[in-house]
């Protein structure tokens, strides 16, 4: 098999023929079509692929399962992918020192199940079924729990990675305080692929909470919404979540408390109290909050957006949002970590009025010190609005970064903030 400037024989030969094929169009990213899918079973072929991809000037698209390649720019290029799914490894798992260490392409339902037997954790819970570990950190995908252990980029305590000459390079380690100096796993956590091909990473672990319970506030307005949340926020209840779900048929608040089971109905009754002045309160039942929907890219048509902003500014940035759909006719569903600012928008309706929402939102959050983000749509979409919006002063340092990690930028060129 040999394409367009594409080495297969000799790809075939590091990987095995079985693990090189003709890319498909489901593989285009963003309507961008590669030529073909490579999935190295070890390091060493990660690192003897990318020199080979080095040598030819190949563009490099990493994926694991593919749950968030829509996320970024459409790439300028891309002509190999290199998948990650057969790096699937638990290379350690140090139960005492709550401490792990896996291969990027473990899938973390897998890997929760298999820590679930030690009554430990990951505490991240990004909703992206089928999500591997190293999509995650690359994405710095995050859920509602990071309002109690933070993002990925909270837990990760060490990273090996293969830069874009095939070089393997380390940094940390397994000890949650290591050597003080530039953290290499905070900065390729978030990089999208476009530094290099993280292929391991340790973490730091939690016990699972004994007890868990739900309770959750009808609301009616959005001032009431940042009320309760800062109600919350401001107590004593120690909330593992709080999560804001508003639409046209919808609006609550939820409070996630978790604790030992003897902690865990004081908890319940004092998040309880706090919401009462804001509307009905009720407990959920576990199936009635599994339900409550994420927005997720692709969910029956909507475009996903992340708005971060001060949690202070949740009346703001509801009443900033719906006020620009409603001129639109663009339909809004809300999803949103309302304790720590991260809000998830799904917008329905035409490309052109959605992408003027993201302008006029853009322009008014950047300004305030936020950010929005396109999480997905078409290759149109994402013609009409740039995915990231301004870089900032940040856009300078990002690019040196680069220039030093990625000097020949082949690692999913174009895909990150400021064309990157």
């Amino acid at each position: 098999m040999e394409t367009r400037r594409m080495p297969a024989k000799e790809l075939e030969g590091i990987v095995g023929a079985e693990h090189v094929r003709e890319a498909a169009p489901e593989d285009a990213v963003d309507g961008v079509q590669p030529s073909l899918v490579v999935e190295p079973g070890s390091v060493e072929e990660v690192g003897a692929v990318m020199r080979v991809a080095h040598r030819e000037g190949l563009a490099v698209i990493v994926r694991g399962s593919g749950t968030k390649l829509g996320w970024g720019n459409p790439p300028a290029a891309a002509d190999l992918i290199l998948g990650t799914t057969r790096l699937d490894k638990v290379l350690e798992h140090a139960a005492g020192d709550l401490v792990l260490r896996v291969q990027a392409g473990v899938r973390l339902e897998e890997l929760q199940k298999r820590l679930a037997g030690a009554g430990q954790m990951l505490a991240i819970d990004p909703p992206h079924p089928g999500a591997t570990v190293g999509g995650i950190v690359a994405a710095n995908a995050s859920g509602p729990r990071r309002y109690k252990y933070g993002t990925i980029r909270d837990l990760i305590i060490g990273i090996k990675v293969v830069l874009a000459d095939g070089t393997v390079a380390r940094a940390g380690g397994k000890v949650v305080k290591n050597v003080a100096g530039y953290d290499l796993s905070k900065l390729f956590t978030g990089s999208l692929g476009t530094l290099g091909v993280i292929v391991e990473a340790n973490f730091r672990l939690h016990p699972i909470p004994k007890a868990a319970r739900t309770v959750a506030v009808e609301l009616e307005s959005p001032r009431a919404a940042r009320e309760a949340a800062q109600a919350i926020m401001h107590s004593q209840v120690e909330a593992t979540a709080v999560e804001l779900h508003w639409s046209e048929e919808e609006r609550l608040l939820s409070v996630l408390v978790e604790s030992i089971p003897e902690g865990v109905e004081a908890k319940r009754e004092a998040a309880a109290f706090l919401l009462r002045p804001f509307g009905e309160v009720r407990e959920l039942s576990d199936e009635e909050a599994g339900a409550l929907e994420p927005v997720l890219q692709g969910d029956g048509g909507e475009v996903p957006v992340k708005i971060s902003a001060p949690p202070a500014e949740l009346e703001d940035v509801l009443e900033e949002l719906f006020g620009a759909a409603g001129r639109r006719g663009v339909g809004v569903r809300v999803r949103g970590h309302a304790a720590t600012g991260v809000t998830y928008a799904g917008l329905r309706g035409g490309e052109e009025e959605i992408a003027a929402l993201v302008e006029e939102l853009r322009e008014i959050r950047v300004r305030r010190g936020g950010s929005v983000v396109l999480l997905g749509g078409s290759p149109e979409l994402k013609r009409r609005v740039d995915a990231w919006g301004p870089g900032g002063d940040y856009l300078g340092l990002a690019r040196r970064v680069k220039e030093k990690f990625d000097p020949r930028g082949i690692l999913g060129p174009g895909r990150f903030i400021g064309g990157i």
